[in-house]
């Protein structure tokens, strides 16, 4: 069973995800996390204030049960998957961090300096949470999607917009890693 365990590789993954579109593509499905916003508001009542939000929400349940099945994916995988294995990082890579002040993460890719509880209750913590969030969550209103319907939905039907998209996430996360990232920590 230690296949599970570890990455699986693109000859395997890549089939699994092509196979899955391609099932979406003749069922009339798309691939995305933030339309589910729009259908639960539209089930909590915003379509009573908003035309946007008058849509027949029963037809995307199927897209509701996928982010409930990746919810309960990421739990159980982290619960009974998760090994201590140490990670093997790029040495440039702690180099980087170690001079943003960053100690290389040994068991999980999350710099404890970032990710740890105690940043989560913090003033700076909960401010870069919420600005983060309007940000991602205004980018992929404004994108009309978010990376994973733009990168693996759209591209796979070859919409250009979807291309303009993800070449702008790509710009966007550059920019944040080596400009924005130094000047916040």
């Amino acid at each position: 069973m230690d296949w599970i365990y570890v990455s699986w590789p693109w000859y395997v993954a890549g089939p699994l995800l092509a196979l899955t579109m391609f099932f979406l593509l003749v069922l009339g499905g798309n691939l995305g996390l933030s339309a589910n916003l729009r259908t639960l508001c539209t089930i909590a009542g915003a379509n009573k204030y908003a035309d946007f939000f008058k849509i027949d929400y029963k037809a995307y349940r199927w897209n509701l049960i996928f982010v409930l099945g990746a919810i309960i994916g990421g739990f159980l995988s982290a619960q009974l998957l998760s090994n201590t294995q140490p990670i093997d990082l790029n040495p440039d890579t702690i180099e980087a961090l170690a001079t943003l002040g960053f100690s290389a993460p040994t068991t999980n890719h999350l710099p404890p300096e970032i990710f740890g509880s105690s940043n989560f209750i913090s003033f700076k913590g909960a401010l870069l949470l919420i600005v983060g969030g309007f940000l991602v969550g205004f980018g992929a209103r404004y994108a009309g999607g978010c990376t994973s319907g733009h990168a693996i939905s759209g591209l796979s039907n070859l919409q250009i917009p979807s291309l303009i998209a993800v070449a702008g996430f790509f710009i966007g996360g550059m920019s944040m890693t080596h400009l924005l990232f130094p000047i916040l920590f």
